[in-house]
């Protein structure tokens, strides 16, 4: 590799790591196309999956294009033990692109990895193709997060042929994410459902049922919330009940601070969620007549029967766990 691609490349990888901030959202050609070396636009996608640009020596990106759920693609590129299997152009394996591949792979060069996780958008990744498999028309590739020093990691890997299937199966889970962070907000016409902030790089799609906890990544298990109010939801200072009117704990409403505790938590007690643009109504949990988050470690002291929702005092103080009423609840 000439110090020239080299010094580019180095760039290409900090400048999507910013704009990406850190591999966390994705990104449009459009963007990945405004990146600039000294002046002169050097272009890091194009509607071919793998693209050289005239400046640099060896491919610096390979992009396998966003399907639709049911919809058939022109390759089938996944994932199998820890490799991404990306296929050839075409089954020729002297085509000029499958043969600039090969000479990444033999020179130990990292490039990108483009993801499309909607139309027009992309997961970016860091990515070495480690393995060539001529019969199959494929090549292996080890993925790794954008913010993980990439080109020097990237670049041992395919020096030493380190194993990296763990960082893979980080970025695979990393692209459902970002998959699913876009299409939630896109069902909430990217706002958020409690306040209606509308700045795209702001908002989260917060998970109803925690991934963590076997929660999936499926629209009707997310609501678009901006960062503050996510963080608020996950700390479980923030609840929303069945009838999708949001709730404040108390300890956090008697509290006296500043405007940010005041307008940005505090009045959001009681404000209805407004609904996906997708959905008739907001997401419903997962699991049938159960909570949208219950506040966690709770135990009931008193229940309190009002308007058709049991509300529940907690051992957390100020706490509320709120739930569907049930017939067979005992009433106060």
């Amino acid at each position: 590799m000439s110090s020239l691609d080299d010094q580019i490349r180095v760039l290409v990888f900090a400048y999507t790591d910013l704009i990406t901030h850190n591999g966390q959202i994705p990104v449009t050609s459009a963007q990945l196309n405004q990146f600039r070396f000294q002046g002169q636009r050097v272009p890091l996608s194009s509607q071919s999956g793998v693209f050289k640009p005239a400046i640099l020596d060896y491919p610096i990106s390979i992009r396998t294009t966003y399907r639709a759920p049911g919809e058939a693609g022109p390759y089938e590129d996944e994932v199998v033990d820890g490799l991404l299997h990306y296929r050839y152009m075409g089954t020729d394996p002297n085509h000029a692109h499958n043969s600039g591949l090969r000479q990444a792979m033999e020179d130990g060069i990292p490039m990108l990895y483009l993801k499309g996780v909607a139309r027009g958008l992309y997961h970016i990744a860091a990515a070495v193709i480690v393995e060539d498999w001529p019969g199959d028309l494929t090549f292996g590739v080890e993925l790794y997060p954008i913010d993980a020093a990439a080109v020097g990691i990237a670049a041992q890997s395919s020096q030493t042929h380190l194993p990296g299937r763990h960082s893979t199966a980080m970025v695979k889970v990393r692209i459902g994410q970002a998959a699913f962070r876009e299409s939630v907000l896109k069902a909430y016409a990217y706002r958020c459902t409690l306040c209606r902030l509308g700045h795209r790089t702001l908002l989260d799609a917060a998970h109803i049922t925690p991934f963590a906890t076997g929660g999936s990544l499926t629209v009707p298990n997310g609501m678009s919330m901006c960062k503050i109010h996510h963080a608020a939801y996950d700390a479980n200072i923030i609840g929303v009940r069945p009838d999708y009117v949001a709730e404040v704990r108390t300890d956090i409403l008697a509290e006296v601070d500043g405007p940010m505790l005041r307008h940005g938590l505090q009045e959001v007690h009681g404000a209805r969620l407004h609904p996906s643009q997708s959905l008739a109504q907001p997401p419903r949990p997962s699991r049938p007549g159960g909570p949208l988050r219950e506040l966690r470690d709770c135990v009931v002291v008193r229940s309190v029967r009002s308007g058709g929702i049991e509300h529940r005092s907690c051992s957390i103080p100020g706490s509320v766990k709120i739930k569907p009423l049930q017939d067979d609840l005992p009433g106060v």
